[in-house]
């Protein structure tokens, strides 16, 4: 026996509006920060960026001091 299939249009009913429906909805749902605490986390990415960059450049420092006493 054939099964019935159901055509692909029926499938993309409601397209575009019915995902920006479901985006509206999901947003509904999202719990956002308070401003302290993106200010908090902020300084702490800004505060882990400058401790890697100072890093990094004493690495840098310490491999170039080391390779003059070879060239």
């Amino acid at each position: 026996m054939a099964t019935k299939t159901t055509p692909k249009t029926e499938e993309k009913k409601g397209g575009l509006g019915r995902y920006f429906r479901g985006v509206k909805s999901e947003f509904k749902k999202v719990v956002w920060p308070t401003k302290d605490t993106v200010i908090k986390y902020s300084i702490i990415v800004i505060i882990a960026v400058i401790l890697s960059s100072l890093l990094l450049l004493a690495y840098d420092k310490i491999i170039m001091f080391l390779f003059g006493f070879i060239y």
